[in-house]
Parts: C-alpha cells; sequence; structure tokens
C-alpha cells in the first residue's frame, strides 16, 4: 500500500526542492526551517514563503532519533499542496542508508509497506508519498509511527515517531 502511494508528480517534486525539503547544511542533522506557527504533541507546524510563491506554504513536522543510534535522525513532514489536491508526507533520511531497500512504514506494529527514495541532497535523502485517505486515517488514529531505514540489506532500524498531536496539527495545516 504505502509503494502505492509512492508516485510523484511534477508539483510533488517542485515542493521538494523548494518547500520545506529546505534543510540546513553543515554538520548537524537535518532541520525545516520556516516559522513556528504552533505546536500539536511533537509536532511543530511550520511556515515559509517559497521563493517566487505569493503565499505562505505550512507544513507539519518533527525532528527524530533513533533511541539506540542518536547520529540516525529523521526529518518527518507532512503538507497539504500549494492547490490542496495532495497531501503528502516527506521523510528526510541521513546519508548512508540503502537506498534500493526504501523507507519502511509501521503504524502501531502493522506494516504499512515501503516508499522509495526520491532524491538525495547534501544533507540526507528523500523519500516522499502522496497519502491517500486509508493512509492519512491510519496515522490520525495511530499512536506511533515507525520509519524503518536501512544500512545494509540485513539491518533495518527502526525509528519511532509519536502520532500525538497528529490529528489536530494536520486539521490546522491551512
Amino acid at each position: 500500500m504505502f509503494r502505492r502511494l509512492a508516485r510523484c508528480t511534477a508539483l510533488a517534486a517542485t515542493i521538494v526542492g523548494v518547500s520545506f525539503g529546505t534543510i540546513m547544511t553543515g554538520a548537524a542533522p537535518a532541520a525545516a526551517q520556516g516559522v513556528v506557527r504552533a505546536t500539536h504533541g511533537e509536532w511543530q507546524m511550520r511556515c515559509e514563503t517559497p521563493p517566487g510563491a505569493s503565499a505562505e506554504q505550512c507544513a507539519l513536522v518533527q525532528n527524530v532519533a533513533a533511541e539506540d543510534r542518536p547520529n540516525i535522525t529523521l526529518l518527518v513532514i507532512v503538507l497539504k499542496t500549494a492547490d490542496n489536491k495532495s497531501r503528502l508526507l516527506r521523510v528526510v533520511a541521513p546519508l548512508g542508508v540503502l537506498l534500493p531497500a526504501g523507507l519502511g512504514l509501521k503504524i502501531d506494529q502493522t506494516d504499512v509497506g515501503r516508499a522509495g527514495f526520491v532524491r538525495c541532497l547534501n544533507t540526507g535523502c528523500i523519500a516522499e508519498v502522496v497519502m491517500d485517505d486509508t493512509l492519512l486515517d491510519r496515522l490520525k488514529q495511530g499512536q506511533t509511527a515507525t520509519f524503518i531505514v536501512f544500512q545494509t540489506p540485513e539491518e533495518g532500524i527502526g525509528i519511532p515517531v509519536t502520532l500525538d498531536g497528529f490529528s489536530p496539527g494536520f486539521d490546522a495545516l491551512p
């Protein structure tokens, strides 16, 4: 199911490069930029006006690290496209992940599937899916989403992300 959602449109690809795919460079973990407008549980609503855009774009953002490997961080970004026709789930994983294995997702221990990485920048590799109603409902009703990155074909590292505050945060996105 997650793999089916991995279709990317030209608009989604544009948003990857322009909005909230903006990542700070340097040795620090990837971090979303923009102004924090609200906090919902562990999720922040961050907003910025992309270059050349007339309207502000907001996203729900959470930055997490693996409990046993603090050097492995994920930046999880959820947003609605500017035309309000699509809802995107974007995850920025650290460089060095095994790209062919993709990014796994479990919600409350139920396997949702894998999504492929669409590109790597100097600060991380990006996996992105267009969320359908089923995935969005699972995220809204779930307690924990576990994203799985692979450093080798045999070694998956599960990074739990709390979904506390996700539902009201998503509903508050403009």
